[in-house]
């Protein structure tokens, strides 16, 4: 029997928001109407008025005199909103969303795209938009979870930067590190004080909940290695399963995943000399960088067991939400089912 991971969450937060109004609330789509506080039709939502508070991954507190309803989020979080019914007004990040293919088939009408790469954001723009928040995240520096505050928030090209972010409207930090599902219900939490429909959320944990399960029974089953990887001209980069809050989730679901020889945080480095050594069944590639036809043209590697048999899949980095999530691990475990021991 699985364990309920929010409901008891869930019922602390109502309390909170009875005794202290502690959350943020709605976000609203680019002509101002407050489309992210509708709930479901039923009122089903957790979303509260009146002044609020929130301390981010940080330590930071913010306080503002009423609910933000304008919102403006880095793209890895504005993905989550959107599956859970909340419309931000904008987004940056690496991708564009014409670009990020886990924006496909979602309702993006109305979200001002910020800027065209990582650090690339039109301050004009964003302030144009009059946002009452900006949300981003941070990761860790260290396997410890130590966050660096020399650094910016995550999409920020500087700390000059973040502060002229600052000045246009306060901003938050989710931290995205540690173990999955806690990322995915602090991301859920974050959405539902934000006006997400509580049914909507609850439906999409459904989903997750049958997907884990298919994922379980899917690397029961299947006796093959799982390899997660980025490559460009430098070498290919390996992710340390453990550093990486979707593949620890998955590897604590049962999936076995390649861990990289060299040593370092997040990331094991190959030089494409030494990438012959890079071994494993499926090989999940990052949409961004290199891409199968690239690496066939690497010597070293153009005769990888995973790349040879065909077994390579996209790794798209997906959302820390139940949506989005229940759709890659269903995906996952497909691919696991169909593939074969080539390593």
């Amino acid at each position: 029997m699985k364990i309920p991971r929010r409901g008891s969450l869930r019922a602390a937060l109502v309390t909170s928001v009875a005794v202290s109004a502690l959350l943020l609330t709605g976000c609203s789509g680019a002509n101002g109407s407050d489309d992210a506080r509708t709930g479901d039709g039923a009122g089903n939502s957790s979303a509260a008025a009146g002044p609020w508070s929130y301390e981010d991954a940080t330590g930071k507190k913010v306080e503002l005199d009423s609910t933000p309803k304008r919102v403006v989020v880095l793209n890895d979080l504005a993905i989550s909103f959107i599956e859970y019914g909340l419309r931000p007004v904008g987004t940056f990040g690496q991708l564009t969303m014409a670009k990020d293919a886990r924006f496909e088939g979602l309702d993006t009408d109305g979200i001002t795209q910020l800027g065209e790469a990582y650090g690339d954001i039109d301050l004009e723009e964003l302030a144009a938009l009059k946002p009452d928040l900006v949300v981003t995240s941070v990761y860790p520096k260290d396997e410890q979870g130590t966050l660096d505050d020399t650094q910016p928030g995550y999409g920020f090209k500087d700390k000059e930067q973040e502060r002229q972010i600052q000045a246009i409207a306060p901003v938050v930090q989710v931290e995205w590190g540690g173990k999955g599902e806690d990322v995915i219900e602090e991301i859920a939490d974050l959405a539902e004080s934000l006006g997400a429909p509580e049914s909507k959320v609850e439906a999409a944990e459904q989903r997750f909940d049958e997907a884990e399960d298919t994922l379980e029974q899917a690397a029961k089953r299947s006796d093959v290695s799982v390899v997660s990887m980025y490559a460009d001209g430098s070498g290919a980069y390996v992710t340390r399963p453990a550093d990486e809050p979707t593949l620890q989730m998955y590897s604590s679901f049962g999936v076995d995943f390649v861990q990289p020889k060299p040593k370092g945080f997040y990331w094991g480095i190959y030089s494409w000399e030494n990438a012959g050594q890079i071994t494993g069944d499926v090989l999940l590639l990052s949409q961004q960088g290199y891409q199968v036809a690239e690496l066939e043209k690497q010597p070293t590697f153009a005769d990888n067991p995973a790349l040879d048999a065909g077994q390579v899949h996209s790794w798209t980095f997906p959302a820390l939400d139940y949506a989005s999530q229940a759709d890659y691990m269903t995906k996952l475990a497909g691919w696991l089912e169909d593939s074969k021991k080539v390593s």
